[in-house]
């Protein structure tokens, strides 16, 4: 991780924030695109005195319907599925974001500091609310400046994200900048994204120019998190390949996007660069690879789905875990939000 960001000479202290939506159906690509780098970030930091938060971001679900009992456990999959995955409660704190009400205090204010036009130019809310803008949420048009609040609650200076979510880190440094030049402080820090890893955006198996999503028709287009040991290997030997074979070197992916993606999980399950997977397996007909692709992901992924259905039958667990990580955020949030208040000239 790099340095502390600085502005004006002031260095703010590292500290990590992510959060992912509970909108069920997690799959690899929610793993390898964000929980796993999670993990990662959690014990390249640990005896570092790097905090690192993430939680289950439940206002931001809401921006779209939602069924009450969905939402609810929904929230509790994705807090199992960051316990399985290697988030450690005494590690990370790990909470869900109505818990902290902070969040949406300072939300509010940042709605404030945002433009209009900030807001339009953003890629989700066109992709979400498309030609039927009138009847899309207030809150689906806001919500960026309440991911900004997410991070900034907490000075966060580092948050790893996928490509996608980009934008929305660049929206967070324009929201911090202009309030820090409005109210002439050095108060909130430039947040950097944390985009890295073989596969921080997986694509489907049936369809390599697509992202892997839970809203695909075909099952066999993702792996679930909560897939068993058969029904990941079904699905990787069934994945749509070319008949060539795979190359030894990078630049032999171009414009072979199955393949590609194929390699990338395979690179990001065991934790090796592309180019060492190629020097190892270039040559060899999908035949032969499928098989050890299939392999390496029930290896990883089973013992994740496995504790991911124990938590899932003990939801009282699950639910103390994040009311002490509620507490523990909120110890962090309050005082920066208190500031934010004292600097704003809002008296609490």
């Amino acid at each position: 991780m790099s340095d502390a960001p600085q502005q004006n000479g002031t260095a703010f202290p590292p500290r990590v924030f992510s959060g992912i939506q509970p909108s069920g159906g997690l799959t690899l690509g929610n793993y390898l695109g964000a929980i796993r780098r999670f993990v990662d970030m959690q014990e390249a930091n640990q005896g570092k005195g790097i905090e690192t938060l993430y939680c289950m971001v439940d206002q931001h679900a809401i921006t779209v319907p939602q069924s009450p009992a969905d939402l609810t456990r929904n929230t509790r999959e994705l807090a199992a599925g960051y316990i399985a995955a290697g988030l450690d409660p005494a590690k990370s704190i790990l909470f869900n974001q109505s818990q902290v009400a902070e969040h949406a205090q300072l939300g509010w204010i940042f709605n404030c500091v945002a433009r209009m036009g900030w807001m339009q130019r953003m890629t989700q809310w066109k992709d979400k609310a498309g030609k039927n803008t009138q009847n899309a949420s207030l809150g689906l048009f806001a919500y960026p400046a309440l991911m900004a609040a997410d991070i900034l609650v907490y000075h966060a200076t580092h948050v790893p994200v996928g490509e996608d979510q980009k934008q929305h880190v660049e929206l967070t440094r324009d929201i911090a900048a202009k309030f820090n030049h409005d109210y002439g402080v050095d108060f909130f820090p430039m947040t950097e994204p944390v985009i890295e890893g073989a596969a921080t955006r997986v694509m489907s198996l049936r369809d390599g120019s697509k992202k892997m999503s839970k809203s695909d028709p075909s099952d066999a287009s993702r792996i679930n998190m909560t897939d068993d040991a058969d029904a990941i290997a079904q699905k990787i030997r069934k994945a749509r390949t070319d008949p060539d074979a795979l190359p030894s070197e990078v630049e032999g992916l171009k414009d072979r996007a199955e393949a590609r993606n194929l390699v990338n999980i395979y690179a990001a399950l065991d934790n090796r660069t592309v180019d060492q997977v190629l020097s190892e397996v270039g040559g060899k007909q999908f035949s032969e690879f499928k098989p050890m692709l299939a392999d390496l992901a029930v290896a990883r992924l089973s013992p994740i789905s496995t504790e991911m259905a124990r938590l899932m039958q003990t939801p009282d667990e699950i639910d103390t875990i994040l009311r002490s990580g509620a507490e523990r955020a909120r110890a962090i949030a309050a005082p920066i939000l208190q500031q934010t208040y004292d600097i704003v000239g809002m008296i609490r």
